[in-house]
């Protein structure tokens, strides 16, 4: 690993140490969704309303690679 991909590692450590402050809760959430609802067949929701009204949302269906996926994220603790 290079110079620019370790303080590149670091910055975002950094910011996220920052949303973690900004938004206690949403870790904790994380957390118990990533403990309780991994399992394949889990169908994930995201909706995103905007400050003038739009309303945007999508969702998906777990696989057994998409909890891969996750669980190495989580093993990296990203």
């Amino acid at each position: 690993m290079n110079l620019n991909s370790i303080a590149l590692l670091q910055q975002l450590k950094t910011q996220l140490e920052k949303f973690k402050a900004r938004h206690p809760k949403f870790p904790l959430f994380l957390e118990a969704v990533s403990e309780h609802a991994l399992t394949e067949g889990t169908v994930v929701e995201i909706a995103v309303s905007t400050p003038d009204g739009q309303n945007y949302t999508s969702n998906l269906r777990l696989m057994a690679e998409d909890i891969e996926l996750i669980r190495s994220l989580k093993d990296m603790n990203v």
